[in-house]
Order: C-alpha cells, then sequence, then structure tokens
C-alpha cells in the first residue's frame, strides 16, 4: 500500500474512532459537545421554569421548554464541596469521604453528643474523574469558575483552568478579583458577565474540536453583590411565596441566566446547538433565610427536601427532540455514567459508579428502575438563623444520620438518638407529617435496605459519644 494510502487510511480509522459514530441505520453522528452548567446554591424553586414567580429567568425558562426537565433530581449532598465531589467522581460520600466544607465538628462543641468522623477537604489527584475520562476520549475540557475539590482543575483532568482554586466562594465579584486563578478584568466587571464571556470565547476557539465545558458559577452563592442597577429593579418587585426577601439574591440569579442566555447564542450562531448536550443544575438546595423552596422543607445544608432537591434539565436538540418533563427520581452521580453511555466508551477498569446511565430515558423515554437514593453524613452542620431554618432542632442544619429516598417514602436515621422519621413525598413533598409511628413495617424494610447499603459501601460513622457534650446547655445566641 503506497504511504498516501496508508495515511488516509490512518486519517479514516482516527476519525471514526474519535471524532462519529454510526447508529443502526448507518447514518454517522458526530458525537456530542458537552456542557456542564452548575449554579452555586440555585434553589430548588429558584427558577421561573420549576415555579418562581419572582426571580426572573427568561433564558433557562426558553431552554426548559426544548429540555427533559427533572422534577425529582438531587444533588449528591447537601452543600457545596461533597456535592461537587460527588458529581465529578460518580460515587458517593463514603467513597471519598468529602462529607461538608471542612471542619466536620461545627457548631457548638457542648451541643455535639457525637464526635463525628474527620473530613477530607478535596477529592485525591490519584481518583478518576469525569474530565480525565472524557480528556481520554479526546475533548478539550475547560473548567471557567468554581472548583473548590482541589487545589487546581488542572491537575484533575482539565486542560483550561479559569477562575478555580481551593476556594469555596469569591473574595468579590467585581474587579479586581483577587483570584490567583483570573486576571483581573476592568475595574467593576463583574465577575458572572466575565466567566460567561470566557465560556463564549473558549466555545469560539475549540467549534472545530469536541469540547467538554464544566461552567460551575460562583453565584449566587455569598457575598451577595449585584450591578446596582439590577438591584433597583427587584427592590420595586413585591414578593412573591416566600421569595424576594433579598433583591440583591434576585440579582445574582437573573445576570446568571443572562450570562447562560449568552452562551445559547454564541453556540447557535456556531452552528453548534444541535449537537451540543448541555445539563444544567445546581450543586444544593438555596439557602433557606434568603428564598424559601415551598412546599420543600429547609435549605442548603440540611437533608430535608429543600436542602438537597436540585432545578436540572438536559438539552440535547440532536437526540432530544421533543421538551417533557420527568418525575423520575434522579442524582447527580448519574450524570457520569450517562456521558459514558452516550459515548460508548466502558466504565473504566476498576472505577465504581453509584449512579445510572439516564441514556434511554432520555433519547427514548424508558422507565427508569426503580432503586433507592442514599446520603449519608456523619457530620455536624451548624443552623444559619437558629429557629428559622426549618430544621429538626434551632442548632443545626444537619446532625449525623443518614437518608434514603425509595419510590415515593423518604427515610431519616438520626445517630445521636437512634430516632427516624418516614415521609411520603408523594402526598407530604414538605416533610410536615412523620410517619413512622403509623407505619413501622416501613421503616423496618427502609432500615434494612440503609443498614445493608451503609454495611456494603463501607460507610464512616461517628467516633463515638463526645466526652465535652451537656445535657441541657443552650449556646448563647449571636445577634
Amino acid at each position: 500500500m503506497r504511504a498516501s494510502s496508508i495515511f488516509l487510511f490512518l486519517t479514516i480509522l482516527l476519525h471514526i474512532g474519535c471524532g462519529e459514530s454510526s447508529d443502526e441505520s448507518g447514518t454517522t453522528n458526530a458525537r456530542p459537545n458537552i456542557i456542564l452548567i452548575v449554579v452555586d446554591d440555585l434553589g430548588w424553586r429558584d427558577v421561573g421554569f420549576m415555579g418562581s414567580t419572582y426571580y426572573e429567568t427568561p433564558n433557562l425558562d426558553a431552554l426548559s421548554r426544548e429540555s427533559v426537565v427533572f422534577t425529582n433530581a438531587y444533588a449528591g449532598a447537601a452543600n457545596c464541596a461533597p456535592s461537587r465531589a460527588c458529581l465529578m467522581s460518580g460515587q458517593n460520600t463514603p467513597r471519598h469521604g468529602v462529607y461538608t466544607v471542612s471542619p466536620s465538628d461545627r457548631g457548638n462543641a457542648k451541643t455535639r453528643k457525637l464526635i463525628p468522623v474527620p473530613n477530607t477537604k478535596f477529592l485525591a489527584d490519584s481518583m478518576l474523574i469525569l474530565p480525565e475520562v472524557l480528556k481520554a476520549q479526546g475533548y478539550v475540557t475547560a473548567s471557567i469558575g468554581k472548583w473548590h475539590i482541589g487545589e487546581d482543575p488542572t491537575t484533575q483532568g482539565f486542560d483550561f483552568n479559569i477562575g478555580g482554586s481551593r476556594a469555596g466562594h469569591p473574595k468579590t465579584y467585581f474587579s479586581p478579583y483577587q483570584n490567583p486563578a483570573l486576571k483581573d478584568g476592568p475595574e467593576g466587571e463583574y465577575l458572572t458577565d466575565r466567566l460567561s464571556s470566557e465560556a463564549a470565547y473558549f466555545i469560539r476557539n475549540h467549534r472545530d474540536t469536541s469540547f467538554f465545558l464544566y461552567m460551575p458559577f460562583y453565584s449566587i452563592h455569598t457575598p451577595l453583590q449585584a450591578k446596582q442597577g439590577r438591584v433597583n429593579k427587584y427592590i420595586r418587585k413585591p414578593m412573591s411565596d416566600g421569595q424576594g426577601s433579598n433583591p440583591t439574591y434576585a440579582a445574582m440569579i437573573e445576570t446568571v441566566d443572562e450570562g447562560i442566555g449568552y452562551i445559547l447564542r454564541t453556540l447557535e450562531s456556531l452552528g453548534l446547538d444541535e449537537n451540543t448536550l448541555l445539563i444544567f443544575t445546581s450543586d444544593n438546595g438555596g439557602i433557606s433565610y434568603l428564598s424559601r423552596q415551598h412546599p420543600l422543607r429547609a435549605g442548603k445544608g440540611s437533608y430535608y427536601e429543600g436542602g438537597i432537591r436540585i432545578p436540572f434539565m438536559v438539552h440535547w436538540p440532536a437526540k432530544i427532540p421533543e421538551a417533557r418533563v420527568s418525575d423520575a427520581p434522579i442524582v447527580q452521580m448519574d450524570i457520569f455514567p450517562t456521558l459514558l453511555d452516550v459515548l460508548n466508551v466502558k466504565r473504566p477498569e476498576g472505577k465504581i459508579l453509584d449512579g445510572i446511565s439516564l441514556k434511554d430515558h432520555l433519547l427514548k423515554n424508558s422507565p427508569l428502575p426503580d432503586r433507592p437514593l442514599f446520603w449519608h453524613f456523619p457530620i455536624y452542620l451548624e443552623a444559619y438563623r437558629p429557629g428559622q431554618d426549618e430544621s429538626r432542632d434551632d442548632l443545626f442544619r444537619t446532625r449525623p444520620g443518614t437518608v434514603m429516598r425509595y419510590g415515593d417514602w423518604k427515610l431519616h436515621e438520626y445517630f445521636e438518638d437512634g430516632e427516624f422519621e418516614l415521609y411520603n413525598l408523594a402526598r407530604d413533598a414538605g416533610e410536615a407529617h412523620d410517619l413512622s409511628v403509623e407505619h413501622g413495617d416501613k421503616v423496618a424494610e427502609l432500615k434494612a435496605m440503609m443498614q445493608h447499603w451503609r454495611d456494603t459501601i463501607g460507610a464512616d460513622m461517628p467516633i463515638g459519644p463526645n466526652p465535652e457534650y451537656e445535657a441541657g446547655f443552650v449556646p448563647e445566641r449571636k445577634k
């Protein structure tokens, strides 16, 4: 075979193996670009397409009318770092040990009955995570925004890092940013606008390649800062159903929506929108005192529904021609196996994934199998505002325990006192009516499943009694 023919043959093989695949009909389909957008602290009902009448998200609302929207989607954990660790690793918290934003013994020591499990701050560089797998498949990978589960995303599978570090929130949303991973813009430049522009620039520069863009906005995490003109708009707007107490928070949400709109228009202008698989979600529930998630109870840091149920939609016009709403319970650990399945990539040898593929559910509306979902938190997380968090008690959003959902049933177990709470979410999404006494048989059934899961996954349990605990101690409340 002549050299030119050999070169042509190898080029065709490379093109087929890395860029395109054939479906059953014999037509060729280029693999999709992938964009994963995660908005920080955005609550389940903090967007228009999930029912908010106060926050304005016109771009996301329009996108939802062309997407599969999940109404029972869950984060892997109730606050920032563990949720992101679950998403990127595809594994539940006991496997990677990131249970909270350190430390795990938060709150007054005299009010904690148990010694919590020590927390792991970051995912180890040795752990195989989603961007590394996609990079090995030839994707150009970029993280633009918050990282928080390591020192530098480029040591964990990303070719490009703009703005990401160990930090869980920005020092300021206005340039100069004081962010070592982000060059300052003109004085007064707004961070969300800058990150959206960086994303559009990355897309334009890699239009001819397959790319994975991870877009974890810093917004709407504190510090609450927004452009004054937009804040003024919400100052004049009446509150609605527990939302609207903070006009700055609302302005930050709308600015994120505006940035996403810019990204979507960039894709469309380049002809990339049809074959870009875009996932939009949040990392945990909204902050309860800033934005109520009614009918859901509580918010960020709590394992009631308001702390872990999140907005979630998938948009891929080339493969999902009709929009629909799905009430199937899913969890963010499903993203990793779904993307492997979409790309027809085998699970890496030795890699454990705790989610399932949603591919057939997305593309064919095939039903998902019945399965339990678990959350394990052998740690403490103090209240934001005692008495206002809709938590089990005034002092903590989270005390050590395990939670599971199976079908419509949700079981909470608390390690300090060995008590359980049982709710039927179909009839009581707000978890207001504990049914554990009336349905002891259901508690026993779910308890056995929960214990089997903990044994199987090797879940860490609190170390033992806390010698500093004082029964009846009431800490002085901060003003």
